[in-house]
């Protein structure tokens, strides 16, 4: 299970942890990985290891939250924000910038 990251996102945003080499399966069909420097864009899956409560409709109910924590998910590529937190690199994005869930 997912760590605790020491953040909560508001509203209908996410907090993503973007996945390693190993993780998105970056390797050639010989095996050898790819490392991530050798990649000139930025990662556009990742874990999904927090989440807001939800958008608030204009009649003023919340709406839920399609993905929830441990989700494998594809973003878009200029959609998140980066942040760092004791080390680590995450991105904070609203769900509509989800794309899919992977499985």
């Amino acid at each position: 299970m997912s760590k605790k990251i020491g953040m909560r996102p508001l509203g209908d945003r996410v907090v993503v942890r973007p996945l390693t080499e190993h993780e998105r399966g970056s390797k050639t069909k010989s095996g050898i990985y790819i490392p991530e420097t050798a990649e000139k864009e930025r990662s556009e899956r990742g874990e999904v290891v927090a989440v807001g409560a939800g958008k608030m409709s204009e009649e003023g109910k919340l709406l839920p939250m399609h993905v929830k924590v441990g989700d494998k998910v594809l973003f878009t590529k200029y959609g998140p924000d980066e942040v760092k937190l004791d080390g680590e690199e995450y991105f904070i994005l609203s769900e509509s910038n989800i794309l899919a869930v992977l499985e």
